[in-house]
């Protein structure tokens, strides 16, 4: 079986990227968490669709870095990995983060900082493998600072110069490193901004472009494929255009 690792594993897109990858075949997943209690119904539907899978549940502290290390270290004991998929995240609203520089810190942190210290974790437990990919989720939003979410899209921005970053070290070896790039999605996360009228996208559709874009080792996966073209027009607006727009 395939040991899958889901960090961040209760996040919307992440429990959709577990059913698929179960429904396809049985897998060993270990699903690392900030709250045990949080992850157990998540467990027991993931053994309901899949009674020949293993799922464990592990919790860690996501902004320790020697928690971090100490966690994916045991991870590493037990076994050589083949899927680690990196999922945490908050979206705060921006006018909040402006206001309230703990907020700032803080959305920083879990949406940039803690991403990259598991990455690098698990690269470095995995570099000896003659395969292996690792998952980042980070966001449309990290391709070009905008007024409306600036505080998020710099956290992207670092996930994404990070990804880049591990995608060379990792360019000659077998262990493939991919850039999860989603539009607004229907989770738990965007339920204010679907009350305020923003159309998302399903998570269940987003996880199947994800888990897609990973068996295949895309470099970057944008989910749905569409926020391709839309990032790379908003990118390539001259900023004389750009600072005039309301987005």
């Amino acid at each position: 079986m395939k040991k899958i690792v889901i960090v961040g594993a209760t996040s919307g897109i992440a429990i959709e990227c577990a059913r698929i990858w179960i429904k396809t075949e049985p897998a060993n997943l270990m699903l690392v968490v900030r709250d045990l209690e949080r992850a157990k119904p998540l467990v027991a539907d993931l053994l309901v669709r899949s009674p020949e899978s293993s799922v464990e549940s592990i919790a860690c502290n996501f902004i320790d870095p020697s928690a971090i290390s100490d966690m994916v270290r045991v991870i590493a004991k037990a076994g050589p990995i083949d899927i680690v998929l990196i999922a945490q995240g908050t979206l705060p609203d921006q006018l909040d983060c402006e206001n309230d520089l703990i907020l700032s810190n803080d959305t920083l942190a879990i949406n940039g900082v803690s991403p990259c210290l598991f990455a690098e974790a698990f690269a470095n437990a995995m570099q000896g493998q003659v395969s292996g990919k690792i998952a980042i989720i980070g966001s449309v939003a990290g391709d070009r600072g905008r007024k409306s979410n600036y505080v998020y899209g710099a956290a992207k921005g670092l996930v994404a110069r990070y990804a880049e970053g591990m995608q060379h070290r990792f360019a000659a070896t077998g262990i493939r490193v991919s850039l999860i790039k989603p539009g607004p999605t229907a989770t738990a996360m965007t339920a204010k901004l679907r009350e305020n009228g923003l159309k998302c996208a399903s998570a269940d559709s987003v996880a199947q472009d994800i888990v897609h874009g990973i068996e295949k080792g895309q470099a970057v996966i944008y989910a749905p494929k569409k926020w391709q073209l839309i990032m790379l027009i908003v990118r390539h607006i001259p900023a004389v255009i750009f600072n005039k727009l309301n987005i």
